[in-house]
């Protein structure tokens, strides 16, 4: 088992990057956000890695934090989750927001992730929801107003990533007395065009 490479990426592609380890180039599946930084980075790179062995192929996972990773782990195990799909959710969605969703059986978030349908969202929650309250006291802090969740969802749904339009959200958050949706979106939008 690969736990994680340590190296230079030397090519991308949709989904995927190369990473180049002592000589010996690895093939890693990798989500939206993490494929955008690691496009971006100078030097060595490390990314902690799931490998998925059937008949026919060997492919590698990667993911920059090991809680995605886990995340990761978890989510195969559920049935009817797959790598592909399992890539899908946290392509679309932060480990923090998923987690709320599922401790708040909030169907509606879950489905906003492409591939996901409400019977894959009811099963998500029945299946996760004990794993994820072990998580519940770090999250008690980040957990965010339903407007500011809707908010970044909308600004994730433009192309932005979770990353993005988390963090924009929360930059404008505070200076708004009666958040709306539609003014934390306006808000975050006009944060993000002055970075």
């Amino acid at each position: 088992m690969i736990a994680h490479l340590s190296g230079e990426v030397t090519a991308t592609g949709e989904r995927w990057v190369v990473i180049e380890v002592g000589g010996v180039g690895y093939r890693v599946q990798v989500t939206r956000p993490a494929l955008e930084s690691l496009r971006q980075a100078q030097g060595r790179v490390r990314v902690y890695t799931h490998m998925a062995v059937r008949d026919d192929e060997i492919q590698l996972f990667g993911f920059l934090q090991q809680r995605e990773l886990e995340l990761f782990t978890i989510l195969i195990g559920v049935s009817g989750i797959g790598p592909k799909n399992a890539m899908n959710i946290l392509s679309g969605i932060s480990f923090e927001e998923f987690a709320l969703a599922i401790l708040d059986d909030d169907e509606k978030t879950l489905t906003r992730i492409p591939g996901i349908g409400q019977k894959s969202a009811k099963r998500l929650i029945l299946e996760l929801k004990e794993k994820m309250k072990k998580h519940a006291d770090t999250l008690a802090v980040s957990r965010r107003p339903t407007e500011a969740c809707d908010a970044a969802s909308a600004l994730m749904s433009l192309g932005f990533s979770p990353q993005e339009a988390e963090d924009a959200v929360d930059a404008v958050l505070p200076g708004l007395p009666d958040p709306t949706v539609q003014g934390l979106i306006r808000a975050a939008l006009a944060c993000l065009r002055e970075r």
